[in-house]
């Protein structure tokens, strides 16, 4: 239960910071990958704040022996890039280049623009599914 709390706290403020810099509204995010248009460069001051406080905070938990509700770390494992991981990264990148939306702020979206979101939402599961089916 501990866990699942954690995870909610966690997922609220997300969502909220998401919300606050206009990262989940898809016509702000593809404004800043109009690099050729009408770009609109405050995303990227939005992804550098969140880098000073993630990488910092990467450098603490490197020290922790285990996190708050857990027994271990659980850092990944993965370090090779293969082809499954430049076709997903490929495939991230024109689904958030044509929709303005990637998973995270797709579900933030559900609170201020449902009937959009919803419909990214949607397709982010069968997507989801369709890829763990193929996997297989």
């Amino acid at each position: 239960m501990k866990q699942q709390l954690i995870a909610l706290a966690a997922g609220l403020v997300f969502g909220f910071g998401l919300c606050l810099s206009h990262m989940a509204d898809p016509n702000k995010v593809l404004a800043f990958l109009d690099l050729v248009g009408n770009w609109d460069p405050s995303l990227a001051l939005v992804m550098g704040g969140a880098l000073l406080v993630t990488i910092p905070a990467f450098a603490v938990l490197r020290g922790w022996r285990h996190p708050w509700a857990d027994q271990t770390m659980h850092w990944p494992t993965a370090s090779r890039i293969d082809r499954r991981l430049v076709l997903g990264a490929a495939l991230f990148g024109v689904g958030w280049g044509l929709a303005g939306y990637c998973p995270g702020p797709g579900l933030a979206a559900l609170t201020f623009n449902p009937r959009e979101a919803l419909i990214f939402v949607a397709a982010l599961i069968i997507g989801g599914r369709l890829a763990g089916w193929l996997a297989r």
